[in-house]
């Protein structure tokens, strides 16, 4: 694990963007493809805005899967990932993608999980974008996460931190809003990426990331299983690292 600490969360999401974009070009330029995950969140904002201008890019050749969705929620609700990630992502891309695999909500939530696994199972994925929860979180896997199961998605009930944190952000008008369960990548897929950019901003995330950073490896702190990837560098703002005894590492 590579951990880099940026004075602000603009260069933060700069630098974030451009190792993710190194990643997609050699993908294509090696396999003629890339298949990559998403994370959503506001943690991902400066990140994603970067991506999407990055230079000689063929993003008709890039299929997208992203990491997690609420049951019930419609597409047009403001809190969709749906709705983030074809706003903020996919409807400012110079060119269409390939392919975007999204996570329906509204659809039966085992056959969903089945469908998308079918999808994600049919080659290997380059890289992830991803974030860290306030509680630790990897997609929308709370603690205690399960880091055995061999499932691509998987239905998750979220616990209290985790929807507060949804509610703190903005997302929803109130705490009862946000739904109880989600379908979520699961740990193992994530760790199936061959790279892995790890993008977190915000002193309300500290705690979180010395725990994923400098603790043990436990499913009490989810995150803190991307210490075991080969290639996953992380990438904080100085508030997200404030609690960290090491930076630049």
């Amino acid at each position: 694990m590579i951990v880099k600490v940026f004075d602000n969360k603009e260069m933060m999401g700069h630098a974030a963007a451009e190792a993710g974009a190194k990643m997609i070009r050699n993908a294509i330029n090696e396999r003629g493809e890339a298949r990559i995950i998403l994370a959503t969140g506001t943690s991902q904002f400066a990140t994603l805005q970067n991506v999407v201008t990055s230079p000689n890019i063929d993003w008709g050749r890039v299929t997208v899967f992203h990491l997690d969705e609420y049951i019930g929620l419609p597409v047009t609700h403001p809190a969709s990932f749906r709705k983030y990630i074809k706003e903020r992502f996919a409807g400012k891309l110079p060119k269409p993608l390939r392919d975007f695999h999204m996570i329906d909500g509204e659809a039966d939530p085992a056959s969903e999980c089945a469908r998308l696994a079918a999808l994600i199972n049919a080659a290997p994925i380059d890289m992830a974008f991803v974030g860290i929860g306030e509680n630790g979180h990897l997609a929308f896997n709370d603690p205690p996460a399960d880091f055995n199961t061999e499932e691509p998605y998987i239905v998750v009930n979220l616990d209290e931190a985790c929807r507060r944190q949804q509610f703190g952000e903005g997302w929803f008008a109130t705490l009862d809003e946000v739904p109880k369960r989600a379908i979520s990548m699961s740990i193992k897929q994530i760790l199936k990426s061959r790279g892995i950019i790890c993008a977190v901003q915000d002193e309300r995330k500290a705690d979180a990331v010395a725990g994923a950073v400098e603790g043990r490896v436990t499913p009490d702190v989810p995150a803190s299983i991307l210490q075991t990837h080969p290639d996953c560098a992380i990438y904080l703002d100085r508030d997200a690292a404030a609690k960290l005894k090491r930076q630049n590492c």
